[in-house]
């Protein structure tokens, strides 16, 4: 079968459904359609939702040891396809073998398992109430259907987590997966229905849900009707990450890290490097070593990194020319063998990777997310005045520390407005036992661990006379 022909379908009920409508999944690697996706209309996200909402009965009351054990079977079905599955996410977003292969698949894996070995031991306390002959139990029971809506760029990794973290509580769920990356969230379907998931606990659409191009704005408008229906939300979304690398920092750790952290899987992940403050100490010695790497890294490479489509390519391409408009300057122009991405000709998606310096505060390359592998930096003559730009931000997700002193990290962090500190470490990093979430744009509520268990759990307490 020729698989520009080929049609994903939704999971609705424990089926797999065709729509009339189709939308066109186009592979930024060769620029055409890869195959369709059926497209959800109102009426099948209302069938999805009735579906999950019959099931939530029986799946409530469904004992730890079998969710746990249907868990546990998914895992090791998705295990045995990570060779299939990884080739449609290299197709359906242009991301490169290595991450998608050796971290977004295993990581999946690892949530999904995480979250099964946790189900036994959700439970409620026993607190002692003040009056004699009063007693009381807390319990913790799910909510009932949850809607959980996942991106494009590692959508096993972020698809599974929002799925197993929903019915691993006992809830049952519809998962709107990205219309980017549709067979990639379908396959996460496949996994769970031949775990025998029953019908209905588990359901994915695919549809274009709002025109925007920023993840908080799409979050505000969701954040926004879950308010006006008094619905609670749980809310991951963008970033604007700060590495800061002190005085004394270990030059070749920070060089190592700010790499990996600004350009893997393309700089598309929420929590990459998205700024670099360096002390004027150190400045000159660690710009001469990144540019030794990312040169090296270019050679070694088959060529620049694919971002997930062309128009994502000429968000970015926009946002480097206002800046180098304005003073900016490309710091590996004369460096790697590359194409200037502010000359080359529209189209296309790949990007090549870019340290943008001489910029201004007030450049929206400073302060936007740019989800691509270019990252900007500046100097600084103080700790203090490198805290105050990394906090002078709108997101609050993710940061990075480099320094020698262990006692001046932990001063540094406790002042730095983000969900998460990481001292001598790149800004990416999401494993299952870590809470990891926001403040500020980059959303609130924290997936992971009891946290991200406790999201999607109702307190309920419950005293009885003796």
């Amino acid at each position: 079968m020729n698989p520009s022909k080929y049609i994903v379908p939704l999971w609705v009920d424990g089926k797999e459904e065709t729509t009339i409508s189709k939308l066109e999944v186009v592979s930024p690697k060769t620029d055409k359609i890869c195959w369709c996706a059926s497209s959800a209309n109102p009426g099948d996200a209302i069938k999805a939702v009735l579906a999950a909402q019959a099931a939530f009965p029986s799946w409530s009351q469904t004992k730890p040891a079998t969710k746990q054990r249907i868990l546990l079977k998914a895992a090791d079905l998705l295990v045995e396809r990570l060779e299939e599955y990884g080739g449609f996410m290299e197709t359906e977003m242009g991301g490169e073998r290595g991450p998608i292969h050796y971290w977004i698949l295993p990581t999946a894996v690892k949530f999904l398992r995480d979250i099964a070995g946790r189900i036994p031991c959700i439970s409620g306390t026993v607190p002692v109430c003040e009056d004699d002959g009063t007693s009381v139990m807390v319990w913790k029971q799910p909510y009932g259907v949850v809607l959980g809506i996942a991106p494009w760029n590692a959508p096993f990794a972020l698809g599974m987590r929002a799925i197993a973290t929903a019915i691993g509580t006992g809830n049952t769920t519809v998962l709107k997966g990205s219309e980017l990356t549709p067979r990639c969230y379908w396959a996460l379907g496949k996994v769970f229905h031949d775990a025998r998931l029953p019908a209905g606990v588990l359901n994915i659409i695919y549809a274009i849900l709002l025109k925007q191009k920023k993840y908080t704005e799409t979050g505000r408008k969701i954040a926004r009707t879950c308010g006006q229906n008094l619905k609670p939300c749980l809310m991951e979304l963008g970033g604007k990450n700060s590495a800061i690398v002190l005085a004394d920092a270990n030059l070749t750790k920070a060089v190592d890290s700010c790499i990996k952290g600004s350009f893997l899987h393309s700089g598309q992940i929420c929590m990459s490097t998205g700024r670099i403050i360096l002390h004027e100490a150190i400045a000159s010695r660690f710009l001469e070593a990144i540019k030794a790497g990312l040169a090296a890294m270019a050679s070694s490479s088959a060529g620049p990194p694919t971002l997930v489509s062309s128009k994502s390519r000429s968000r970015i391409r926009d946002l480097v020319t206002a800046a180098i408009g304005d003073g900016a300057l490309d710091l590996l122009v004369n460096t790697l063998a590359k194409t200037d991405i502010t000359n080359a000709a529209p189209g296309g998606a790949a990007c090549a990777p870019m340290l943008i310096g001489n910029v201004t505060t007030d450049m929206d390359l400073w302060n936007e997310e740019i989800f691509g592998p270019v990252v900007p930096y500046v100097i600084v003559k103080s700790d203090d005045e490198a805290v105050e730009m990394a906090n002078h931000t709108q997101y609050g997700l993710s940061a990075a520390v480099f320094t020698q002193d262990l006692r001046k990290a932990f001063a540094i962090a406790r002042r730095l407005d983000v969900g998460a500190v990481h001292i001598n470490s790149m800004t990416v990093l999401d494993e299952p036992g870590l809470p990891h979430g926001g403040i500020k744009n980059s959303g609130w509520g924290r997936f992971n661990a009891e946290n991200g268990l406790e999201e999607f759990l109702v307190t309920k307490t419950v005293t009885w006379n003796d």
